[in-house]
């Protein structure tokens, strides 16, 4: 009974890091996010909110995911005692500089990508998608969503996961579990998924960690999210697991190789992806934060 008391509780006599990762989880998964779907499902029909790749659906399911993670980072801000400064999200730096150079460097990347994909011949752009106040209203919208996406999933998987998880087992092993159960949710329940997407993810996770370690806040990490989503979804309108974006800035097609437009993927699955992951991971190391 003395080793298992040790194996659990600290020498504080506090339950450890590791096992508060783990209940963090298990919360997350089994317990809070099924009662709020469960709540959320009358709201979605009563709203008629679509199933598909559009602004209302992305900001319906992932406005779902930011309360589940706020429910669950509360129980342990209330349990250590902590403001959600302590895991990385100061609300005093959320429209901040760190905020901003992370949502440049979304656009940056994104736009880098779709640019190569321009120049090889895989992306033809016809025109705008849109015009006007239609073109507007889009982009509000899509805008919106994405902001709730980089608020939600940085929440979920690299705010309280990963700073509990880092006094546990230390940064780079953190990071490499963080990567990989976020590869893996996307690889199991993403429609089209292959090795290449999850390449492009367990590099992007892998950097968002580090952008933490090195920036100190997460606010980085939140604006890059926003952007990058924001670029491939709104801007370019590329494929995500077989589906088109709906109200999408451009006309576009993408009649190239697979390895270059990604497929049905679209950019993330795109070996364009890997040289400017590859950028941003030397921007990051070479910041002076």
């Amino acid at each position: 009974m003395s080793r298992l008391k040790h194996l659990v509780l600290g020498d504080d006599g506090k339950l450890r890091f590791l096992w508060r990762a783990v209940l963090f989880i298990v919360l997350f998964q089994f317990v809070v996010s099924p009662l709020v779907f469960m709540a959320a499902i009358p709201l979605a029909k009563a709203w008629a909110v679509p199933d598909d790749l559009s602004a209302a659906s992305i900001a319906a399911s992932e406005a779902v995911n930011l309360v589940i993670g706020l429910v669950c980072t509360a129980l342990f801000m209330i349990f250590e005692r902590k403001g959600l400064g302590a895991y990385g999200l100061p609300l005093r730096r959320a429209l901040g500089s760190r905020t901003w150079e992370g949502f440049a460097a979304g656009i940056l990347m994104a736009g880098a990508v779709a640019a190569g994909m321009i120049l090889l011949g895989g992306m033809q752009v016809h025109g705008l998608a849109l015009t006007g106040e239609a073109l507007a209203l889009s982009a509000l919208a899509w805008l919106g969503a994405n902001v709730l996406v980089g608020l939600a999933e940085e929440l979920w998987f690299r705010a309280y996961f990963l700073q509990s998880l880092w006094k546990s087992i230390g940064f780079w092993p953190a990071a490499v579990v963080i990567a990989a159960y976020f590869a893996a949710l996307h690889y199991f329940f993403k429609q089209g998924e292959n090795v290449w997407d999850v390449i492009t993810l367990v590099s992007l996770s892998m950097l968002i960690c580090y952008s933490v370690k090195r920036s100190g806040t997460l606010w980085f990490a939140v604006g890059f999210h926003i952007a990058f989503d924001f670029m491939q979804f709104f801007v370019i309108g590329t494929p995500n697991g077989n589906l088109i974006p709906k109200g999408r800035m451009l006309d576009v097609s993408f009649d190239g190789p697979q390895w270059l437009t990604g497929g049905v993927l679209g950019t993330e699955a795109s070996l364009l992806m890997y040289p400017a992951i590859a950028l941003l991971w030397l921007y990051v190391w070479r910041r002076k934060w």
